[in-house]
């Protein structure tokens, strides 16, 4: 690629809106030189997992999302708290969202979640071997309801729009074009 990328000649903060912030960014065009401002959402990075039990079932969590004003069918997830991994944190939103345990917790892949406006970095995981040892622990904030679908049926979900939220669409991607580690396939790397 030929495009070089664009100078920042630095910000200001907009908003803190507690789970992220807004801020103004000034750039400089390499091709033209002039300069302009951009919006960007500041937050921290996310996790979501791609939980699934030796039974043959993947864990899902329903719940309100307020942006949308619906309920949403998700895979288990949340923020990285300061000072944590993102596997740390993978391993801590499972345990918080759905009171299951995992026998193994590995990295599928990293995406942005869309880099025109936020400067975080979601983190998908694979949870294999998950056990229920625990009731959810919710903040004040999250009611949720896990739901386990046989594995079979994720396909179903999304094409049938069950399943609408596109970093969990992402993640399901990332875990079938590895060739759905975790069911005792050969696995794939593309």
């Amino acid at each position: 690629m030929s495009l070089e990328p664009w100078a920042r000649l630095g910000g200001r903060e907009v908003c803190d809106c507690r789970v992220f912030k807004v801020r103004a960014d000034r750039f400089c065009s390499p091709r033209t030189g002039e300069t302009h401002e951009f919006f960007v959402i500041d937050s921290p990075d996310w996790v979501n997992l791609v939980a699934l039990t030796d039974e043959g079932g993947i864990l899902l969590v329903g719940q309100h999302r307020f942006g949308i004003d619906q309920l949403s069918l998700e895979i288990p997830g949340g923020m990285v708290d300061a000072g944590e991994s993102p596997r740390e944190a993978a391993v801590r939103e499972l345990y918080e969202e759905t009171g299951y345990e995992a026998r193994e917790v590995r990295l599928l892949g990293t995406i942005h979640a869309n880099p025109a406006l936020q400067a975080n970095t979601t983190h998908t995981f694979l949870a294999t071997g998950c056990r229920r040892t625990a009731e959810p622990k919710l903040d004040a904030t999250e009611e949720l309801e896990v739901v386990i679908e046989p594995i079979e049926a994720v396909d179903a979900l999304l094409l049938e729009g069950r399943i609408t939220h596109a970093l969990v669409a992402s993640a399901l991607l990332h875990w079938k074009l590895r060739g759905c580690p975790g069911l005792g396939r050969q696995e794939r790397v593309p």
